[in-house]
């Protein structure tokens, strides 16, 4: 029996080829096409099924995006003070109104609340940042804790096992005491989780406030000498080391 002839690529769907083009994550291209607001050679998508090939004009919003470039990865040390988050609908300063412009556009992976400081990792692709962010993955992320109060070494060492705030179960949380000056402590803790606030939640409900709280490290990603405000590219070599399964393919 002859073998059918192997069919024309279709593509790539239009939510991960928008997703790879920096716009936004895929779920939120999804929402973006529910809404009307994504265009493919002019006619409106309405299926995130829809497949973009070489040539095609898509538009979001009515602005012309372009096709994806080579992943890049970026370390930034946010300042505190800056929300990670494109707009803030009370105005606040935000992480993107405060990076350089030839960095174009870039989308976290992961958040830094508007009091946290340290490494925060960008991308030009959103399809990697939705990679790195999987608890599937298992990366450490590690922080240095200011906390008010005395730790008891005892209970710090209990949340290894994991801890149940408020209803929440949080995984396990490895924290060591570093050194205390008054009624101040710093704390070396780390985790693979990372819900939202979670470090501030469970120190608060071991009685610890948290009055200070800096991102060392995000994987194999380290903050290093980054001052505040600072941003630097991971190198391609980097990225091929330590991410060989989450790039995508070359366009």
């Amino acid at each position: 029996m002859t073998a059918a002839p192997d069919q024309p690529p279709r593509g790539e769907r239009i939510a991960k080829w928008l997703a790879h083009a920096g716009v936004a994550s895929r779920r939120d291209v999804e929402r973006m096409i529910a809404e009307g607001r994504v265009r493919l050679n002019n006619a409106p998508v309405t299926q995130p099924a829809t497949f973009v090939t070489a040539g095609d004009l898509v538009t979001v919003d009515r602005k012309l995006i372009d096709p994806p470039a080579r992943a890049r990865l970026f370390r930034y040390h946010k300042p505190e003070g800056l929300v990670t988050t494109h707009r803030d609908p009370e105005g606040r300063p935000t992480v993107f109104a405060a990076l350089p412009k030839e960095l174009g556009r870039v989308v976290s992976v992961g958040r830094l609340d508007l009091n946290s400081e340290g490494l925060l990792l960008l991308t030009n692709d959103g399809a990697l940042a939705r990679q790195l962010e999987l608890p599937a993955n298992g990366w450490l992320r590690r922080y240095r804790v200011r906390v008010h109060g005395n730790p008891d070494p005892a209970a710090l060492a209990r949340l290894a096992d994991g801890v149940t705030v408020e209803g929440v179960r949080y995984g396990p949380i490895e924290a060591m005491l570093d050194s205390v000056k008054g009624r101040n402590a710093w704390l070396t803790v780390a985790l693979r989780e990372g819900r939202n606030r979670e470090i501030r939640r469970v120190m608060t409900h071991l009685g610890l406030p948290v009055s200070r709280l800096i991102r060392l490290a995000y994987g194999p990603f380290q903050l290093g000498l980054l001052r505040p405000g600072e941003v630097e590219e991971v190198t391609a070599k980097v990225l091929r080391e330590q991410l060989p399964k989450a790039l995508p393919a070359s366009p």
